[in-house]
């Protein structure tokens, strides 16, 4: 699947979750059936991988997570 495919299949999963959940409810909420829809649609992801920083050569963990890493090459 290319990345336009796989794009579209991850935002019509996103608005699935908003179309039945509605507005105004934690970032939290939305992640977790978020992760639900992914699943459903057997699309691979991670929830919070951590994002270290490279700085002059080395990997610095600061804390940084990506909300989603999808399939290994699209992330939100």
């Amino acid at each position: 699947m290319n990345v336009d495919e796989l794009s579209n299949r991850v935002i019509g999963c996103a608005i699935e979750v908003h179309r039945v959940l509605g507005p105004g409810l934690l970032e939290s909420a939305y992640e977790h059936c978020l992760a639900r829809e992914l699943k459903l649609a057997n699309i691979t992801f991670e929830i919070q991988p951590p994002l270290p920083i490279e700085y002059k050569g080395i990997y610095l963990d600061c804390g940084y997570r990506l909300d989603v890493f999808i399939e290994r090459g699209v992330s939100t």
